[in-house]
């Protein structure tokens, strides 16, 4: 590879990588664990790159390796992925003033994502990065009439969740 195709690629990975962590922090449950499904997704960029065109933005792109990346490590694994505890997961859940109603609030809410599958947990989280529906259309790969059907589906299971 030449070297102002590694140099992009480490700039656009250093700008964006926010979202891969993200995404780390969302199917994984211990340091280790993001640390490694980190470095895979990194590795499956690096080896996409010399494909990405440009067509759409680089995070958009990013999003859907690192979303496809993670869902077919999980998925091929043979072990059953253990959900977060609240406790241990609410280092990435910074709040300025304490509110604990709204502190419990979110740890529902995140017991309840956690009880979603790999395609439910990945548009919910784009949904709650304000993704709108065409980039989360573009990004997982289905028209956005699908991606509003299964968006209305998972609220309602959520809101089953949520309310027993």
């Amino acid at each position: 590879m030449n070297e102002s195709l590694e140099t992009s690629f480490v700039k656009q990975l250093t700008d964006h990588q926010n979202i891969v962590h993200k995404i780390c922090r969302l199917y994984t449950n211990n340091e280790e664990a993001h640390n490694d499904l980190f470095q895979e997704i990194t590795i499956q960029l690096w080896k996409a790159f010399p494909k990405f065109r440009g067509e759409a933005k680089f995070s958009t792109w990013a999003y859907r390796v690192a979303l496809n990346t993670a869902i077919t490590l999980y998925r091929k694994s043979t072990r059953t992925v253990a959900t977060v505890d609240f406790e241990k997961a609410s280092y990435f859940i910074k709040q300025e003033d304490y509110n604990p109603e709204e502190e419990e609030q979110l740890k529902l809410m995140y017991q309840a994502i956690h009880q979603l599958n790999d395609i439910e947990k990945a548009l919910i989280f784009m949904y709650l990065e304000d993704k709108d529906y065409s980039e989360i259309s573009e990004t997982l790969g289905i028209s956005e009439v699908n991606a509003r059907v299964k968006m209305n589906r998972i609220k309602g299971k959520l809101k089953k969740i949520l309310n027993p």
